[in-house]
């Protein structure tokens, strides 16, 4: 039964540790259990000899395909252990990004069994460090292939993704100058200088869409200081910004607003713009997300699809989960999109 397949083999991805930089192991097992299945498996390093691999399958012997599913394999640390209740399945990355991998194998081996498929139609593409930058879907525009449509897997309640927010990341560099804290008029202290400036990024109004929502401004990560007694010579944070509208005005605000604070050195590291995603499936429901994916980052003209299951607002805690009759639902569903991407919506 499909329900035992789907969740067997999610139980199967959940018991190996696959935190971001730490893919190899389950790649190697996919490869495996793609292999077992009939299909063509390639293991592409995302960097010449590195251990980390995306894992691309298809059932034909032309590697280009009409539609492809596409999934991560890392994970945000650290690893949770697998347990189960009758009814949910918990533990680190049941729903991000596990869950929908596992249903998305499912799925087309359903639809293969069925006879519903050409050795043509469809291609399986999971790639490493989606959590950490997207490394893997940036590489695997190095493969010189395009498909019609790609439907990318991640936890969106079962509906489907209408758009999703962009992001900014950043680091702030603050350099100040030690002293004694009995006297902290002979030096400057790094870390008052930062807190200054991230309270006045709290306040900027950044750019808003009627569609997505608000942009929003957050840091993730600050350190700097070695003793409560010495004024800290250096404060280094990281801190990003939920696009929803008009990349480059919030570059624009942030830029203004680090210019106002000297000693302060802005480096930038990953920008993209808001995202539209295709929804013209009939009868299916729809949800706005404001969480980044790999879908941006995989170029080309072909429709973007963004459907899983499971919810986003479980992923990256200690209480992951997803909830065992959306796992079986998603299988059908995604059933469903791959036939309307190569049938239309009268099959």
């Amino acid at each position: 039964m499909a329900e035992t397949e789907v969740i067997a083999l999610l139980k199967q991805l959940m018991q190996i540790p696959s935190c971001s930089n730490e893919e190899e192991a389950i790649g190697i097992f996919l490869e495996k259990h793609l292999l077992s299945m009939g299909y063509k498996v390639e293991r592409i390093p995302i960097s010449p000899h590195s251990p980390r691999c995306n894992i691309y399958a298809y059932l034909g012997t032309s590697r280009k395909t009409r539609v492809c599913l596409t999934s991560h394999m890392d994970t945000v640390p650290p690893h949770i252990p697998l347990r189960e209740t009758p009814d949910i399945i918990y533990g680190r990355g049941s729903c991000d990004d596990k869950g929908p991998l596992a249903s998305q194998i499912t799925a087309v081996e359903e639809l293969r069994q069925e006879g519903l498929l050409e050795p043509d139609d469809i291609s399986l593409l999971f790639v490493v460090g989606e959590e950490k930058g997207g490394v893997g879907m940036f590489s695997a525009n190095d493969m010189n292939l395009s498909w019609e449509a790609v439907v990318f897997g991640e936890p969106t309640d079962n509906l489907l993704a209408v758009g999703h927010k962009g992001h900014y990341v950043f680091d702030l560099v603050s350099e100040g100058i030690p002293s004694h804290s009995g006297y902290p008029e002979r030096g400057r202290s790094a870390i008052s200088a930062m807190t200054a400036l991230l309270s006045e990024l709290e306040q900027i109004d950044f750019p808003s869409s009627n569609i997505i929502g608000p942009s929003t401004f957050h840091c993730g990560q600050i350190s700097g200081g070695v003793g409560y007694n010495i004024l800290a010579s250096q404060c280094t944070a990281v801190c990003s910004v939920r696009v929803a509208q008009d990349l480059p005005r919030i570059e624009q605000l942030i830029d203004d607003a680090v210019s106002r604070h000297e000693n302060i050195e802005l480096k930038k590291r990953i920008m993209y713009s808001e995202l539209y995603l295709d929804h013209d499936i009939p009868g299916m429901g729809t949800i706005l997300v404001s969480f980044g994916t790999d879908a941006p980052r995989l170029k080309g003209n072909h429709k973007r699809y963004l459907y899983g299951p499971g919810t986003i607002q479980v992923a990256h805690g200690a209480n992951e989960q997803i909830g065992i009759s959306e796992l079986i639902e998603s299988v059908q569903v995604y059933k469903r999109i791959v036939n309307f991407c190569l049938r239309g919506p009268s099959k």
